[in-house]
């Protein structure tokens, strides 16, 4: 049983993101970025990655200890700071539909389920920061390491289904740079 935790991130909360960070960009695709608010929102999609892609990396290859738990806490927090500056930016310049919300919603709780379920597999290092216990802040591999077919198709889905649409979006959007001041706002219909 407390191997479930690790098994939900790796087969149920992984897959998902995967999937969702697809869909977003379907989304992104119909509602035309390149023609609104163009490079700058890719930009962002990047960094957004990037924020999620250090945690889960950590989780995947490093023991799970409070270094690692404030880890994954700090790229939430800068992951959702960024969603929140990348919203200000976008919003005006065009349409968020209601799907690409609820597919944000998904993108921006996985992360927290991950961390909760992270600090439930590893209760002792969440409770060794909350009294006078003393924490470990110590980096090192895992001792019982993921399995390396696991990580190698973890890795290729992230590639195939997340990094790659995104090097199409920018390249939609270095295409179309310099027309999306002249674009009306498009609708979508997701």
């Amino acid at each position: 049983m407390e191997d479930a935790p690790r098994l939900l991130l790796m087969y149920v909360v992984y897959p998902v993101w995967v999937a969702c960070g697809l869909a977003d960009w379907a989304c992104h695709r119909r509602t035309r970025i390149e023609a609104t608010s163009g490079i700058r929102e890719n930009l962002f999609h990047w960094l957004l990655m990037a924020e999620i892609g250090v945690a889960m990396l950590a989780v995947a290859l490093l023991e799970v200890n409070a270094a690692i738990l404030l880890l994954v806490f700090a790229c939430f927090l800068a992951h959702e700071l960024t969603v929140w500056i990348e919203l200000q930016f976008v919003a005006p310049l065009r349409e968020v539909t209601p799907t690409e919300q609820m597919i944000h919603s998904f993108l921006e709780l996985l992360p927290l389920l991950s961390l909760a379920l992270l600090a439930v597999q590893h209760w002792g290092q969440v409770m060794s920061l909350l009294d006078e216990s003393m924490p470990d802040f110590g980096l090192r591999l895992k001792d019982e390491p993921w399995p390396s077919g696991y990580l190698w198709a973890a890795f290729g889905a992230a590639a195939v289904f997340n990094g790659l649409p995104l090097a199409e979006e920018l390249w939609r959007c270095w295409r179309s740079r310099g027309s999306a001041a002249r674009s009306p706002r498009p609708t979508g219909t997701a």
